[in-house]
């Protein structure tokens, strides 16, 4: 479980994040994870959805009759994730720090969640929290931003426009620090009265190599590394453009 004291950047823009990204993320990677993840589960596989948001990926799991796990820090993410999937199980709680009695046939986590772990040790442990969930030859599958994806980020606003919802993002990235800064800024109409509330929210990332990403595994006790670029796992969208994506077997 987080800190009782910790609150998640994306709690403040859950409602954004959930409507905006609701169906951008999946059908561009979906390729790669019927290659790389849905081919090696079989029918009824206990699944975990690791910094699952507001259940995107998570839908999909279900809807292929997973038996799935949703797990995130945010507690608003995973309360629109319990009201579109009342089905799944979701569980708010830190990548870092998590545990289940039951061990999972495979686990997951999309969308470059993992950067959000801001130093090379957070990153270790959470993939030894990973490792120790899943059973002996199961496979994790997730994907990363390396440089050149942060490099895209020049500053400029990019704005996401739906009936009662308007927001801006930019953002930032540090060639020095490898240290990505994502700045947003949303309003949401009020029901009574017509007015609007804003809303702000800065979300950072930290771009690793992929040294120290097969390193962080290895020392996590995976047994085998396949690493993919975006071309060479079926993605073919912009959302591809430097990313990267693995499937480690535990």
């Amino acid at each position: 479980m987080p800190h009782p004291d910790f609150v998640s950047p994306y709690d403040a823009i859950a409602a954004l994040y959930h409507r905006a990204w609701d169906d951008w993320y999946l059908p561009a990677v979906r390729p790669a994870l019927e290659r790389l993840f849905f081919s090696g589960l079989s029918d009824g596989a206990r699944v975990l959805d690791a910094c699952c948001g507001s259940g995107h990926v998570t839908r999909e799991l279900a809807r292929r009759g997973y038996d799935v796990t949703g797990l995130d820090s945010s507690a608003l993410l995973i309360a629109h994730a319990r009201q579109e999937l009342p089905q799944a199980k979701f569980v708010v709680a830190d990548v870092r720090d998590f545990s289940f009695r039951e061990p999972f046939d495979g686990a997951l986590s999309t969308f470059d969640s993992l950067n959000h772990l801001l130093t090379y040790s957070d990153l270790c442990v959470a993939f030894r929290c990973m490792r120790r969930v899943l059973r002996r030859g199961a496979p994790f599958f997730f994907d990363m931003n390396l440089d050149e994806a942060y490099e895209m980020d020049l500053g400029q606003w990019m704005k996401y426009d739906q009936e009662g919802y308007l927001g801006f993002s930019r953002g930032l990235y540090s060639k020095a620090t490898h240290r990505a800064r994502t700045e947003i800024v949303w309003f949401e109409q009020q029901k009574t009265g017509g007015l609007w509330r804003r809303k702000d929210a800065i979300v950072e990332e930290q771009c690793y190599t992929v040294e120290e990403i097969e390193d962080a595994l290895r020392g996590a006790g995976f047994s085998r590394i396949d690493r993919y670029s975006a071309l060479e796992a079926g993605v073919t969208h912009s959302i591809g453009y430097g990313r990267i994506f693995i499937r480690a077997f535990a």
